[in-house]
């Protein structure tokens, strides 16, 4: 593990309340609301928030259990730079049971965490409660993202509910018309960018450096507070449920933001006493197979990850070929003991069919993480034994017609019972 990822600094003088600011890779300290800052004014590095005190699992409710408290995101301000924040509400999604692709996987458990079910339909909601809330902190009046789709529905509901101007860039023709009339409906200004997303993070980066807007992409890290709570969510309703904590966590991957917050969740948990290191679940990330540039620097063993140029995918979500959170993500998985794969399209709409013969409507890039889980499966990576939870990240309906081709087709029948009956008979 990096010196800088193991929280065993002493709380500096910039901190405000027991919060604070570290560079991951120098470890110098910053004060959390006094400037607008996204990553290290001395070497450009990732920035991680945190806590003098880091709570265990009595200081989110009385017993300690999901059904001590509400359910969500500020269920957990014990473990967030506030007590509340922009709220819609967000978090307390489900954890399902999925018996039939357990038994097909061939897994000892399997349970699927559904972040479709937050308010705008994505895990982005978690992180944008928080990331609006230090806005209105910081004093800033215009939010901006780049966005494959779901960053943007959720900046500009969370902007809309805090009253803020929100701007949003997006790949022209790369986004499910399903995320763009989210964004529009909630007041959004919209460009599309001739270009990729990465394109897209470049200029929003550009803009947030000159103080033309507050960034909300996962480069800040105070989206990823809120991200984390999946990570509290699945332990503590797992456990609950199967009084023990999950083996593996499988996850796609896009930006790296949720791997990255997982991790961090993690290492705030053993920091706290609230897990042993050998409850801590491994981390396993799910790429697109033409968009897999994680999956390439853990295969060849790399400290960072190369950028890929050309990416492409029909699970819009994670076709990105700069996962900025990168440096956050690769130690996750390997401190972990976990590992990334790349599966194909059509193994990810195979999985989404799968997993709406549940009753669990997901988007092709939620998929991907059932998809990854059957490959590691098949490849021996993945025990029989192991107690497994998938997180699928968003709704169904967020690429209707990814999901219309993915479905069967209807049926024209007669205005008339008999020839209906005789369809169906045939």
């Amino acid at each position: 593990m990096s010196a800088h990822l193991a929280l065993d600094e002493s709380e500096p003088t910039v901190a405000d309340d027991g919060v604070w600011l570290t560079c991951i890779e120098c470890g110098e300290t910053f004060a959390p609301f006094e400037a607008v800052r996204y990553t290290c004014d001395d070497c450009d590095g990732l920035l991680e928030v945190r806590y003098a005190d880091l709570p265990s699992w009595e200081d989110f409710g009385a017993g300690g259990s999901p059904e001590s408290g509400p359910y969500g995101v500020w269920r957990y301000s014990a473990a967030l730079p506030f007590e509340e924040g922009v709220s819609l509400p967000e978090g307390g999604t489900p954890l399902h049971y999925v018996p039939r692709i357990e038994e097909e996987v061939g897994v000892n458990t399997l349970r699927v965490k559904h972040e479709g079910m937050n308010p705008t339909g994505s895990f982005k909601d978690r992180g944008m409660t928080v990331g609006v809330r230090v806005a209105k902190e910081v004093g800033v009046d215009r939010l901006a993202c780049a966005s494959t789709g779901n960053t943007s529905a959720a900046l500009a509901a969370y902007g809309a509910r805090g009253g803020m101007e929100t701007l949003v860039l997006l790949p022209a023709g790369k986004v499910a018309a399903g995320k763009v009339a989210q964004a529009s409906l909630h007041g959004a200004r919209i460009l599309e960018v001739d270009g990729n997303f990465d394109s897209c993070l470049d200029i929003v980066q550009d803009l947030a450096s000159r103080g033309e807007a507050y960034l909300l992409n996962s480069l800040n890290p105070f989206r990823l507070e809120g991200q984390k709570t999946i990570g509290l969510e699945i332990m503590e309703r797992f456990h609950a449920d199967e009084g023990r904590y999950p083996d593996r966590i499988v996850l796609p991957v896009g930006n790296a933001g949720n791997t990255a917050a997982l991790y961090k969740c993690f290492r705030e948990l053993r920091k706290a006493g609230a897990i042993d290191e050998d409850d801590v679940p491994k981390l396993t990330g799910v790429q697109a197979e033409h968009s897999a540039p994680m999956v390439e620097a853990i295969e060849e063993g790399n400290d960072e990850v190369r950028r890929w140029e050309d990416v492409e995918t029909r699970a819009t979500a994670i076709r990105i070929g700069n996962p900025v959170n990168a440096p956050k993500a690769l130690p996750g998985i390997r401190e972990t003991g976990g590992t990334a794969v790349a599966v194909s399209d059509e193994a990810i709409t195979a999985a989404q069919r799968s997993l709406a013969e549940e009753g669990v409507g997901v988007e092709p890039a939620s998929a991907a993480s059932v998809a990854g889980l059957r490959k590691l499966r098949d490849e021996g990576e993945i025990d029989a034994d192991e107690d497994v939870v998938c997180l699928t990240t968003g709704h169904l309906l967020k690429d209707p017609d990814a999901a219309y081709e993915a479905g069967g087709d209807p049926e024209p029948v007669p205005n008339d019972t008999e020839a209906v009956l005789d369809h169906l008979a045939e």
